[in-house]
Formats: C-alpha cells, structure tokens, sequence
C-alpha cells in the first residue's frame, strides 16, 4: 500500500465516521495500517496532509499506530 492510498483510507474513514467518531477512526486508522506505514517508513504528516484533514491529526495517527501493539480492531 503506497502513500496515496493510505492517504486515501484515512480521508474515507475520517469522512464516513460517524458524528463524534472522527478522531476514534483516526485512532482506528493508525491501529489498522500500523505495519504498512511502519515498514515503509512513511511520514504520518506526509499522509495526513495527501488526505486533507487537518496536519495536527498526525498526532491522532501517531496515537493509533503506538496502540496497534496493544489492540485488535473488531472488522
């Protein structure tokens, strides 16, 4: 998965999350493509800004990732 279509995976479930969900599916985001960014050594900041939500939810997507060792997503 290259960077454009993590980019694009982000802006999907950041767009479709529902309303008072948005920062939960960025967690979820980071939890689900941890290994993909990780092992690509893909900037979370370069993502976030080719998804086009706001640069400060690199820190959102940074969360996630550090909580992919912990957490299984359900789907």
């Amino acid at each position: 998965m290259n960077k454009n279509d993590l980019a694009k995976k982000l802006h999907d479930m950041y767009s479709n999350a529902p309303e008072g969900y948005q920062v939960a599916h960025i967690h979820l985001f980071g939890v689900k493509y941890a290994d993909a960014i990780q092992r690509n050594h893909y900037k979370i900041s370069e993502i976030v800004s080719l998804s086009g939500i706001r640069p400060s939810y690199a820190t959102e997507v940074s969360k996630g990732i550090k909580l992919s060792k912990y957490v299984l997503p359900k789907n």
